[in-house]
């Protein structure tokens, strides 16, 4: 690629490298054919190359297959006489994350135990994101199954952030959360069980949005029997992610979850003032104890008071939700963790907290299960009764910041999962309630380590938190804060 070829023009219309516009920004120049996709492609595939090693943000670059649905994409550009119809972010590459299939590329969950396996079948966010003219950049690091809120795994290379390469980035989607965040991706598809978008969302310095149980389909081949878990996308603008969430909203029949309809697309809903929000806020662990790190402290109070200066009214409330709900997530948790189908003779292929995780859920009975669904949905209805007072929660992302390489994959199973509770007190909520949830970059360390804030909504009513995620990014942007190795 020629060096004309490497470099755009920004948003103030000066000339920079292609990774630092934000997706739409390539989407608009790939539209008026001032970008090729061709060329897009190409670019973040040579940074892959060189940055990768670093960062381990990819675990597999289908480079063949991306560059014919680039020239795919570039076909349909020459054909189109109104190429503004086109979707915004057609042509723009996209990875997925390593715990979707895709049909014809290794799908390994994170596992050595499935090393072998090829996909045989696309999941329908893949089958969105190419109708949408995405080319596929490449399946993004997980760990195991995507259990763990850490990307370290048998597979690849760690994930980190690259605001700290001996940090990790997170989980359990790390790697597209690297990806993004180091330059390696415009935006990234993600999924969140227990907060697997906005842990890393959080660690990178991203805005992640995980969208109400039942926005985005979950099959067909990797549905979601317990509810927990939702795809939505890491980015770098809240423009890129309602962008990006607009190509991923749909269903497939038989799905289980529907959520409400939206009366505007998550694009329209980040070009519309929020209005005048109620919104609670608290910030003390359910998790037994977690304690939480004075930076997250401090991110917590500023986000209140830029809230507050926006003419929102806070509300100090206690938790909503308590430590009783910590073993009934935990119950099916460990259910869920052995949903993979692992044959026998290949169970010692697996990490030790996978296994050990597996062997509390091989002793469950059904009885337990349905106990824990039961209890599940009792908590549920009586927290909704109490948040549904309010627009929007706002609670700390995290207790901690980034967390060291190894501070839980080095441990014993039972301290690793029991360090993940504490650093993680906060997420796992909305993924058991179903209510969309987003983490959004406002504060950085004295040492330059991002901390995320989190916001979590009324189900169904994702517009409103993308609505007022856009109004506190033109209040505090955060797009000019890159890592040093951009």
């Amino acid at each position: 690629m020629s060096a004309l070829t490497s470099v755009a023009r920004d948003i103030f219309g000066r000339v920079t490298e292609i990774h630092h516009l934000t997706a739409l920004l390539l989407g608009a120049a790939v539209r008026r054919r001032e970008l090729s996709p061709v060329e897009v492609l190409d670019y973040y595939l040579s940074r892959i190359e060189a940055l990768n090693p670093q960062v381990g943000a990819y675990s597999h670059v289908p480079v063949d297959r991306a560059r014919e649905q680039a020239r795919r994409a570039e076909k349909i550009l020459g054909e189109t006489e109104d190429r503004a119809s086109l979707p915004p972010l057609f042509g723009v590459p996209v990875p997925v994350k390593g715990l979707n299939m895709v049909n014809g590329l290794p799908t390994t969950f994170g596992s050595l135990a499935f090393d072998d396996l090829v996909g045989f079948a696309d999941d329908h966010i893949v089958t969105l994101l190419e109708q949408s003219g995405n080319p596929h950049l490449g399946l993004t690091s997980t760990p195991e199954f995507g259990l763990p809120c850490y990307t370290e795994n048998g597979v690849s290379a760690p994930a980190r952030t690259p605001w700290d390469l001996s940090r990790s980035a997170g989980g359990s989607s790390g790697g597209a959360a690297a990806a993004v965040s180091s330059g390696l991706a415009p935006v990234a598809q993600g999924s969140d069980g227990g907060g697997s978008i906005r842990i890393p969302a959080s660690v990178c310095g991203l805005f992640g949005f995980k969208p109400s149980r039942g926005r985005v389909s979950q099959g067909p081949v990797m549905p979601d029997l317990f509810g927990l878990s939702a795809s939505g996308p890491l980015a770098r603008t809240v423009g890129d992610a309602a962008a990006l969430l607009d190509v991923l909203t749909g269903h497939l029949p038989g799905d289980l979850y529907r959520a409400p309809a939206a009366p505007w697309s998550h694009a329209e809903a980040a070009a519309r003032p929020p209005g005048r929000l109620r919104i609670a806020r608290w910030a003390e662990p359910i998790v037994p104890g977690a304690v939480v790190h004075p930076d997250v402290m401090a991110a917590y109070e500023d986000a209140s008071a830029l809230l507050d200066g926006l003419g929102h009214e806070i509300v100090d409330v206690p938790p909503i939700g308590g430590p009783e709900l910590v073993p009934i997530f935990e119950t099916l948790w460990a259910a869920m963790s052995t949903a993979s189908p692992v044959p026998p003779e290949r169970e010692h292929l697996l990490m030790p907290l996978s296994r050990w995780l597996r062997e509390r859920g091989a002793r469950i009975t059904a009885t337990e299960l349905l106990r824990a669904h039961a209890d599940l949905q009792t908590a549920v209805r009586a927290a909704l009764a109490v948040s549904d007072a309010y627009d929007a929660l706002l609670t700390p992302t995290l207790a901690e910041p980034p967390a060291a390489i190894g501070y839980f994959h080095d441990q014993e199973p039972a301290e690793n999962f029991e360090r993940q509770k504490r650093f993680t007190p906060f997420t796992a909520l909305s993924n058991v309630s179903g209510q969309p949830s987003m983490s959004v970059p406002l504060h950085w360390t004295e040492d330059d380590l991002p901390i995320g804030v989190m916001l979590s909504g009324r189900i169904g009513e994702d517009h409103v938190l993308i609505s007022l995620a856009a109004q506190i990014e033109q209040a505090h942007p955060w797009i000019q804060r890159r890592p040093s190795i951009w």
